[in-house]
């Protein structure tokens, strides 16, 4: 038992342990696409460094390029300044010099045009960089969380796979120490079983030497032809073997067979009864030909219909009592082991009873419910429903007594020899009750079935299965009857029985006075022996009361006997001094050799126990020795998994830290840039 439970938890924690392997595999396929993705998520933070640098480049190159067209402009507009006084003066220079300025304007101008739409170019592109990092910068923070959540998920998988592992490792110490526990029971259970074992040896040895030597003094006693008497104690001769009577076995199979000839009649009728009563079902109130009968109806049919595998084995339970009773054995309760099988067969068919007893009321009752039934219809069958109640009481009385009747067979102090004459005197008072019950079944079924043979919607095949359902009752009735009659005779026989009991301890009295009056005689002749001859004749006496057979044979020679005894008599009453004790110890010795028997049965018995538990103790040390391995291993494992996603947390950590000083120096250019363009607009406003 102990075995199948550990090999059930091995099986569970092999089963675990593949599942987490499995979770382990999936755990580490995600780790590995993580380090995938965090290596892609690298190379774009290196592509858009590169961008970045390129773009900062380019902003150094055109606040240059902006600083020297600014000084330009200014050192233009510090010309054209000069130039107007000196236009005022002379306006011929100052055609000229106008003309020359209009054209520089013009080239200023141009020029200038040029450099404001490469600014706003610029300023495109920065404002598109810009919008493109916040894009990556917001795509990058969204993929931080969803990695830190996928971390704390996976550390969370890993606390509850280190929980689970630590809690079976805790349970497989648990039952390791209960299996050591377990053996250390089964050592000391060994050692008492080895110790019981040589205490009963000893005892058979000394049982065998005491038998043997008491065998050598009863045979050296008779051998020396010495009388004597050891029966004057009843309490003890209780204890002494059965003694065989082929007139009493033949007379038990007599019995037997009367019992089985009643047993058979009945299963005939109650199969008839079950059979015929399933078919009634069928046809009324409802023919199932033409219309569906009611649902509690078709589940009775189906219960009865298995009728036959609870009735039939009762015949055969009587036939397998009946065929163990033969002439070379000895019948009494304690050896018709076969009885108990009839008890248990009753008792099945008794459990049936019970299953189709409510089916039977309400089917019945809406017998009474419909509209054919009449008044006298429904009154009849309120009355079959009190005779089934009463049936399947008295079959349940009837069963109690019997499985009374069969416990000596088992338990041979469960029913006391004094009250069995009671016992049976109740199984005669049930089967009377029984066969009160069926006569009151025959009678209110009767008078049913003529009432249902008025109606005017009565068919051939109702008439046809009331008729049958009757003959099966009235078989039933007759069939308790003959038990009645057995029983009557029985009783007869026992009156009779105590007549004959009662004249024996007559005779016996007689005999004691005669016995009396031969040793007052023979005192008065003086003749000692005559006088221990008469004394153990008393003794003989004396058994005689305890068993009636004894008795028998001890009063016919005395009463043949003469007021002075002759030669002949005293050899008859030698001769059957001598056979009484001679059986008398046949009867011992057998005893003493079922003893012996019995011993060295139980010593056997105990030896196959002892190697059963040193077997099972060997099958527990094994179970122990794998369950320490499987521990160790699934402790190995363990600590290799635990190490694994350590250090694979570690990298995702590494990981981590690392992108976030990258996106932390990102946002440190950014704003740089940020600054520095804020800084060149405002010096392009300002401009």
């Amino acid at each position: 038992m102990a075995s199948a439970e550990l090999q059930g938890k091995y099986q569970k924690l092999a089963q675990e342990y593949s599942k987490l392997r499995a979770q382990n595999q999936v755990l580490k396929k995600g780790v590995v696409d993580e380090q995938a993705n965090s290596a892609a998520l690298k190379e774009q933070l290196k592509m858009k460094d590169q961008s970045l640098r390129k773009l900062q480049q380019e902003m150094d190159s055109l606040t240059f390029r902006n600083l020297q067209l600014a000084k330009r402009v200014e050192l233009l507009q510090d010309e054209l300044a000069l130039s107007e006084p000196r236009g005022k003066k002379n306006k011929k220079s100052g055609e000229s010099s106008s003309q020359l300025s209009q054209e520089q304007k013009s080239v200023f101008d141009e020029d200038l045009q040029k450099k404001i739409e490469e600014n706003e170019r610029l300023h495109i592109q920065f404002f598109e960089a810009d919008e493109q990092h916040k894009h990556v910068e917001a795509e990058l923070r969204s993929r931080l969380a969803t990695l830190e959540t996928e971390a704390a998920q996976h550390q969370a998988v890993v606390d509850g796979l280190t929980r689970k592992y630590m809690e079976t490792i805790e349970k497989l110490q648990n039952d390791k120490a209960k299996l050591e526990v377990k053996s250390q029971t089964l050592e000391k259970e060994a050692k008492e079983c080895r110790l019981r074992t040589e205490e009963c040896q000893l005892q058979l040895k000394t049982l065998h030497e005491d038998l043997s030597g008491r065998l050598e003094e009863s045979l050296s006693i008779i051998n020396e032809k010495v009388p004597f008497n050891d029966t004057k104690y009843s309490q003890y001769n209780a204890l002494n073997v059965p003694l065989h009577n082929r007139r009493h076995q033949l007379k038990m199979r007599d019995i037997a067979g009367q019992a089985l000839a009643f047993v058979q009649d009945l299963v005939t009728a109650l199969l008839n009864f079950h059979t015929y009563t399933e078919q009634r079902i069928q046809i009324f109130p409802v023919d199932s030909a033409i219309d569906t009968i009611s649902p509690l109806n078709q589940k009775f049919s189906q219960y009865l219909h298995e009728n036959a595998s609870y009735v039939r084995p009762l015949e055969e339970g009587m036939l397998h009592l009946f065929e163990s009773i033969t002439e070379d054995t000895v019948t009494v309760l304690e050896t018709t082991v076969k009885l108990k099988t009839f008890s248990e067969h009753l008792t099945s068919y008794i459990c049936f009873l019970r299953k189709i007893l409510p089916y039977q009321l309400k089917s019945l009752e809406e017998e009474c419910e419909s509209s054919l039934c009449t008044s006298a219809l429904r009154a009849r069958n309120l009355e079959l429903s009190q005779d089934m109640k009463k049936m399947t009481a008295v079959f349940e009385k009837l069963q109690t007594y019997i499985a009374l009747l069969a416990l000596p067979s088992t338990e041979p102090d469960g029913l006391l020899r004094t009250n069995y004459s009671s016992v049976l005197t109740n199984v005669g008072a049930a089967l009377h009750g029984f066969h009160d019950v069926m006569k009151d079944i025959s009678k209110h079924y009767s008078q049913k079935a003529a009432i249902e043979h008025e109606l005017p919607t009565a068919t051939q095949k109702l008439i046809t299965t009331n008729d049958c359902i009757l003959s099966s009752v009235v078989a039933l009735t007759n069939g308790a009857g003959k038990v009645q009659q057995s029983l009557e005779k029985i009783s007869k026989l026992e009156q009779e029985k105590e007549h004959w009991m009662l004249e024996a301890q007559l005779a016996k009295i007689k005999l004691e006075k005669e016995n009396q009056r031969i040793a007052d005689k023979l005192k008065n002749t003086g003749s000692a022996q005559l006088v221990g001859l008469a004394q153990e004749n008393a003794a003989v006496s004396n058994t005689a009361g305890q068993d009636e057979a004894t008795a028998k044979a001890v009063l016919e020679p005395i009463q043949s006997t003469s007021l002075v005894p002759d030669v002949e008599s005293r050899e008859d009453l030698i001769k059957n001094h001598y056979m009484a004790r001679i059986v008398e110890l046949t009867s011992q010795l057998q005893l003493a050799d079922s003893k012996s028997v019995h011993f060295y049965a139980e010593c056997r018995a105990l030896s196959k126990r002892l190697a059963l538990a040193e077997k099972s103790k060997e099958a527990l040390t094994e179970e122990m020795k794998l369950a320490s391995q499987n521990i160790s291993r699934l402790q190995d494992e363990l600590t290799t998994t635990k190490r694994s996603y350590e250090d694979q947390l570690s990298m995702m950590s590494d990981h981590l830290c690392s992108m976030n000083e990258t996106l932390s120096k990102q946002r440190e250019e950014i704003d740089t840039l940020k600054m520095s363009s804020k800084g060149n607009s405002k010096k392009n406003k300002s401009r």
